[in-house]
């Protein structure tokens, strides 16, 4: 397994860390009216083939978590979240870039949804003209536009370890038929729901992930972030066509530089990533800003810097 080499995660007054991902620490709360339930903390950290670079990426944490609770209220009538407070429980120096979350069981399954082809999708279809066993016509370009959204389940991988596409009846193996086919039919719900919004607001959702998990009341929850740059493939609308691969409202700028001669650094090699410059950090921060100004129609000022004020 790859070794991502993710930072300590800071201790918390009155929390016990449980849990740190590429993007996230999780924490379990321990005193207050929030006892017993999780504090999720987004950092600023981005990580690109198998590593965790420096320095981070300023904003990124408190971006993805304001735009996962401005998706949750606009999803709320599909499925409940699993935010319980982006405020109280939350410690001040964290205010923006954490929620207080209820415990979920997850589903061992990464929910998919994509509308256009790209990613590990197109390399699928190229390789056997299907999707998670979803056939698909022939003749398909990059970025083609699918004639209707498909689920495309993965397997959840390690830590550092890759997502594997699978097919429904692998997922209905491991959870059943009756819960196979609710991940399904509410994954792709969440995706036209969120293709629509953002197709308003001129952005091409291409693809999504979602967490799916049930509550301690057996409920089927939507959990983690949401309808984030790092959770899926936006892109300019204007920008779209077939046949070519559209730029990203994500951390592609970084995975470009660092394939890049300027970088001077060999994936194949042992050797760890080079410190990201200036101008890539600026530029991957504007791609995320201008993801989350463009679909909530909010100019993004940092909570930290208004209450610093």
């Amino acid at each position: 397994m790859a070794d991502l080499a993710i930072p300590p995660a800071p201790a918390l007054p009155g929390a016990t860390h449980l849990h740190s991902g590429k993007v996230r620490d999780l924490y379990r709360l321990e005193e207050g009216p929030h006892a017993g339930r999780l504090l999720m903390v987004a950092s600023d950290r981005v990580s690109a083939y198998d590593h965790v670079l420096s320095p981070g990426i300023p904003d990124k944490g408190e971006i993805l978590t304001r735009m996962s609770l401005w998706w949750f209220d606009r999803l709320a009538d599909l499925v409940p979240g699993h935010v319980v407070s982006a405020t109280e429980g939350v410690p001040a120096h964290l205010r923006g870039r954490a929620v207080v979350c209820e415990p979920l069981t997850m589903h061992p399954v990464e929910c998919v949804a994509r509308g256009y082809l790209t990613g590990s999708g197109l390399a699928d279809y190229r390789a056997t003209g299907e999707v998670c066993g979803i056939a698909l016509p022939a003749g398909l370009e990059e970025a083609a536009r699918l004639p209707e959204p498909i689920f495309t389940p993965a397997t959840k991988a390690e830590l550092g370890e890759h997502d594997e596409n699978v097919s429904l009846e692998a997922v209905v193996a491991v959870v059943g038929r009756a819960t196979a086919e609710r991940l399904r039919d509410l994954t792709l719900a969440l995706y036209a729901r969120g293709e629509e919004v953002a197709r308003e607001r001129g952005i091409v959702l291409a693809d999504t992930k979602v967490e799916l998990g049930t509550d301690a009341a057996g409920r089927l929850v939507l959990g983690d972030e949401v309808l984030t740059p790092d959770s899926s493939r936006f892109w300019p609308a204007d920008a779209w066509a077939p046949g070519r691969t559209p730029p990203s409202y994500d951390k592609q700028v970084v995975r470009d530089w660092l394939t890049s001669a300027e970088s001077g650094w060999d994936r194949a090699s042992d050797a760890p990533p080079p410190e990201l410059p200036e101008h890539v950090v600026a530029l991957t921060r504007a791609r995320y800003v201008e993801a989350y100004e463009r679909l909530t129609g909010e100019t993004f000022t940092s909570l930290q810097t208004v209450e610093s004020t």
